[in-house]
């Protein structure tokens, strides 16, 4: 290095290229499609216990997303931010009479046996699974608004999962069809509407390297939510140490 240069500071900022490259990098390293509970699931392994104890726990996180998003948006003095992430709200809620993806669960819910309204009520939710949800909502509200947007951006993700699970389900499992994996082919063309949004508002304003470490930080936390959910989901229902308050097998059925 000759006498007149410079080394580059610590903390200078990325380029952008490069920042996001290490925020896709996460989901390569710790998405939760590298869970092994997935792996059962996509190749028919899970028994229709777990299948309901899967649906009965990622019911809290569904259900919680729009919750998420209505906290976030109460946060944005940006009107046009706001109308853009409105559009998440309509996803996941639908309109007064239909759609949304909340609905869209619940037939799944009712596609594997059980009844609607005790998987809408949360009752026999894990502890652990309340717990991480939670927390992610809390973050969303609480953090400033680059880590928050930031953390939704598993989405980046998502679409690779859920073709494998439509396919995975459609072939094993005799309660699949177009109605009940309907929550999955809606989110094949939501998720990356959302995503090209978030990731250029995340790069084009997360400026200063703290913000960069700050984006990749909540992104990382959210590949832990998702991953404590599923620990949680085969410590419970693989390995069969249901937790107490927990969901019981037999209980919630169809009326």
């Amino acid at each position: 290095m000759t006498a007149f240069m410079t080394p580059p500071a610590i903390d200078a900022p990325l380029p952008r290229a490069e920042f996001e490259a290490r925020l896709r990098a996460i989901g390569d390293a710790r998405y939760h499609d590298k869970h092994p509970f997935h792996d059962r699931l996509h190749s028919g392994q899970c028994s229709m216990t777990e299948v309901q104890a899967w649906v009965i726990n990622r019911w809290h996180y569904q259900s919680s997303i729009p919750m998420k998003d209505a906290a976030f948006m109460s946060r944005c003095r940006d009107p046009d931010l706001r109308r853009a992430w409105r559009s998440r709200i309509d996803d996941h809620d639908g309109g007064p009479e239909s759609g949304g993806g909340i609905r869209r669960w619940l037939k799944l819910a009712e596609g594997v046996g059980l009844d609607p309204e005790y998987v809408a009520s949360g009752a026999g939710v894990m502890p652990a699974t309340r717990f991480a949800v939670d927390a992610y909502v809390r973050f969303v509200r609480d953090e400033p608004l680059i880590a928050a947007m930031a953390s939704s951006l598993t989405e980046m993700f998502a679409p690779a999962i859920h073709t494998r699970r439509i396919d995975g389900l459609l072939e094993h499992y005799s309660f699949a069809n177009p109605e009940t994996v309907s929550y999955f082919r809606h989110r094949l063309t939501e998720a990356p509407k959302d995503v090209r949004f978030t990731l250029d508002w995340v790069l084009t304003h997360a400026v200063t390297r703290a913000d960069q470490e700050a984006a990749i930080a909540a992104l990382t936390f959210k590949t832990d939510v998702l991953w404590a959910q599923l620990d949680a989901l085969w410590n419970g229902y693989v390995e069969g140490r249901i937790p107490p308050g927990a969901w019981q097998p037999g209980e919630g059925q169809a009326r």
